[in-house]
């Protein structure tokens, strides 16, 4: 029977250690994630995120971590945050369908923020990586149908506001031309209230003519008779 010396010994128990250290490590990561997994499953978004970071805490570079830390962002409307941890992920996976997997995420994130432009950009990324995967084809159409009714909204408004602005300065213009007119009046010379018009007045002087002309005649044929008395005598 052979036996081993006790250096051997010392060293076969240092690997064993080293293994269960490593297995159990393994573990731990792996069961922080799936417990992440299962909280978010049951939509306690926050509690799935402090499982997932704890998980991140053991690997840092472990692809499955930061891409669910983003899942469980996005489900707390933290888009932001989201689309951060989402391009963490992708410095750790070089497999094409987790990447459009990624994208597609990410593209969803922007479209929640109304950035429907780098959506569009985002969904584009994913289809090279996977052309086929419908979901992403229908989020792309989704979100340029989005992006245009967006203009077309924006659009409405600016022809609104010129409109409005059009309004207002025909109003001012208007105001100033009544000013204008008000002033012009005020500096004119008051007329008397009485005042008849030219025609009116040389009618009157022609009336008075004819009138002066028959009184003269009347006197004339006056002038032989005698002047009567008050009493007879």
């Amino acid at each position: 029977m052979k036996t081993i010396s006790y250096f051997e010994f010392i060293i076969s128990l240092f690997l064993l250690l080293i293994i269960n250290i490593n297995i159990n490590y393994a573990q731990s990561k792996r069961e922080l994630n799936n417990d992440g997994v299962d909280l978010f499953s049951q939509k306690k978004y926050a509690d799935s995120e402090v499982k997932f970071k704890k998980g991140l805490e053991k690997d840092p570079k472990m692809f499955e971590g930061h891409f669910n830390v983003g899942d469980a962002y996005f489900k707390q409307g933290r888009y932001d945050e989201a689309i951060q941890a989402y391009k963490n992920s992708l410095q750790f996976t070089n497999d094409k369908s987790d990447q459009a997997k990624v994208f597609h995420n990410i593209g969803n994130a922007l479209l929640k923020s109304q950035k429907y432009k780098e959506s569009i950009g985002a969904y584009a990324n994913a289809l090279k990586r996977s052309p086929k995967d419908e979901d992403t084809k229908y989020n792309l159409s989704y979100a340029l149908n989005a992006m245009k009714q967006n203009e077309n909204k924006q659009q409405n408004k600016n022809d609104k506001n010129k409109d409005k602005n059009k309004d207002k300065q025909q109003n001012q213009q208007n105001q100033n031309n009544k000013n204008d007119k008000n002033k012009e009046k005020q500096n004119q010379p008051q007329q008397p209230k009485n005042q008849i018009s030219k025609e009116d007045a040389q009618r009157i002087l022609e009336a008075l003519k004819n009138n002066e002309a028959d009184i003269q005649k009347k006197l004339r044929k006056q002038k032989g008779k005698p002047v009567a008395t008050d009493k007879d005598w």
